[in-house]
C-alpha cells in the first residue's frame, strides 16, 4: 500500500477526483452544545476500525461527542480496502463510514481542525507514483459526510506533512514538504471561516531543508507556529526551532534544549509555553516563547535512549501538558503517558497502555478532550487497527 512505500521511499501519493469519493452517510447526531460540559461516568473504551485495517491517522472533536479514522488493509486480490469512518467517544461505536473504497487509493485523517471541522486527505493512483491528492472536510464532523474540500495553495511537488491539530479557532497551520530536488518546505495558515490563506512562506534555514520533517505547533494568540527538527549534520546536539508569523513570514531561529530529533511539540495558548521531548537524550523540554529559554529533564526513571518519549499533546483549560513514552521507563511491559505543568513539573503518570511507532504508518499521538479530562492514543492492538480511551 502506496503509504508504506511513502514512509520508506517518498514515493507514495494521496488523492482523488473529489466528485469520486463514494461517501456513505452514517447516522447524523446532533452537535448539541458546542462546548459539553464534564461528563460523568466515562469508562475506558477501546474503538476498532470498522473493517480491521490498520489505523492511518485518527483525531478527535475536543468540544463534541464525535472522533475520526482512517483505515487500509491490503485484501487477497491485491487491492486496497480503505475507508474513513465516525465514531462516538463515549462508546466507541462506529457511527458510519464517510468514504469506502476498494482500488489502489487510501485515506488519511490529518484532523480535527477548527470548529469541528474534520480534515481528511485522499490518495487516488493513477498510475504507479502517479497520484492525485484532495483534502475532502466534514464540517462539522458530525455530519458525517464529506461536505466540500479544502484546497490548499501548493503545487503538484509540496506534499502537505502536517497541520496543527488548533481547535475552537477559525485558523490553523499546515507543513508542506518539497518532493523535488529543490527541498524547499514551506509553511502557511488556512483560515476555514472564510476560505483564505496567509502567505507560502519558505523554510530556508539548512536544517529544514533535509527532508526530514519537523514537529508543528500554533498558537491562535501570537499568530506564530513553531517547527522543531533535528540539527542538521549531528543528531547528538540540541534540535533547531523556527518561530514563524504567518501573517508576515517573519521567522526566527534558535537553538532548543535537549538532543536529537524533536518527536512530539505542544504549545499552551495562554502562557505561550511549548512542550517537546527528543530522541537521544529521551527528555522532556519546556520553552517560554516569549523569552525563547527552554529547560530540559530525563522523562521519569528514563536511563538511554530506549526510553525517548513521543507525542506531545497539550490541554489548554487546564494548562496541562501530555507525554507519551511508548516503552514505559516507569510500569514494566506498558507504554506510559506523562502529565506535565507549564512550569515542568510532573503533575501525574498513567500506565498500562500499549502504543508504538514501530508498525505506525502515521506515527501514534495523543488525541484529548480538555473539558472532559478525557483522551484517546494509538493501541492496544500492536497491528494498529485500534485506539483506546483515558481519562487523566
Amino acid at each position: 500500500m502506496r503509504r508504506l512505500l511513502l514512509a520508506s521511499a517518498l514515493a507514495t501519493s494521496l488523492i482523488a477526483a473529489f466528485a469520486s469519493v463514494p461517501a456513505i452517510g452514517g447516522s447524523l447526531v446532533p452537535l448539541g452544545d458546542a462546548s459539553p460540559g464534564p461528563t460523568p461516568g466515562l469508562q475506558p473504551i477501546i474503538v476498532g476500525s470498522r473493517f480491521g485495517g490498520q489505523i492511518f491517522g485518527f483525531d478527535i472533536d475536543p468540544d463534541g461527542t464525535e472522533g475520526i479514522l482512517s483505515e487500509a488493509q491490503t485484501l487477497p486480490d491485491g487491492t486496497v480496502l480503505a475507508a474513513v469512518e465516525t465514531f462516538d467517544q463515549r462508546t466507541g461505536t462506529i457511527l458510519g463510514a464517510v468514504a469506502t473504497t476498494r482500488t489502489q487509493d487510501d485515506f488519511v485523517t490529518l484532523g480535527v481542525v477548527g470548529h469541528h471541522v474534520g480534515l481528511v486527505e485522499y490518495e487516488h493512483e493513477i498510475a504507479l507514483f502517479d497520484v492525485e491528492r484532495t483534502f475532502p472536510i466534514l464540517d462539522p464532523l458530525a455530519a458525517n459526510h464529506f461536505t466540500g474540500r479544502w484546497q490548499p495553495p501548493i503545487d503538484d511537488h509540496h506534499l502537505i506533512e502536517a497541520v496543527s491539530r488548533n481547535h475552537g479557532t477559525n485558523t490553523f497551520v499546515a507543513y508542506a514538504y518539497d518532493n523535488s530536488e529543490n527541498f524547499q518546505s514551506q509553511v502557511f495558515s488556512s483560515n476555514l471561516t472564510d476560505g483564505t490563506f496567509g502567505p507560502l512562506i519558505v523554510m530556508t534555514d539548512p536544517s529544514f531543508q533535509t527532508g526530514l520533517v519537523p514537529k508543528l505547533a500554533y498558537n491562535e494568540a501570537t499568530k506564530k507556529a513553531l517547527l522543531g527538527i533535528q540539527t542538521i549534520g549531528n543528531p547528538f546536539i540540541p534540535p533547531t526551532f523556527a518561530l514563524v508569523d504567518v501573517s508576515s513570514g517573519a521567522t526566527t531561529l534558535f537553538g532548543g534544549v535537549g538532543q536529537g530529533d524533536v518527536n512530539g511539540l505542544a504549545i499552551d495558548p495562554g502562557t505561550n509555553v511549548a512542550c517537546s521531548t527528543t530522541e537521544i537524550d529521551f527528555s522532556v523540554q519546556f520553552y517560554d516563547l516569549a523569552t525563547l529559554s527552554g529547560t530540559s529533564q530525563p522523562l521519569p526513571g528514563a536511563t538511554n535512549q530506549l526510553f525517548s518519549g513521543a507525542d506531545v499533546a497539550v490541554d489548554p483549560i487546564h494548562h496541562l501538558f501530555l507525554v507519551a513514552q511508548p516503552i514505559s521507563s516507569t510500569s514494566s511491559g506498558d507504554s506510559s503517558i506523562y502529565v506535565y505543568d507549564t512550569k515542568g513539573a510532573l503533575v501525574e503518570s498513567l500506565h498500562g497502555f500499549h502504543f508504538s511507532n514501530a508498525s505506525n504508518v502515521v506515527a501514534m499521538h495523543i488525541a484529548l478532550h480538555p473539558r472532559w479530562r478525557y483522551g484517546f492514543v494509538d493501541g492496544p492492538d500492536a497491528g494498529v487497527s485500534q485506539i483506546q480511551s483515558f481519562v487523566y
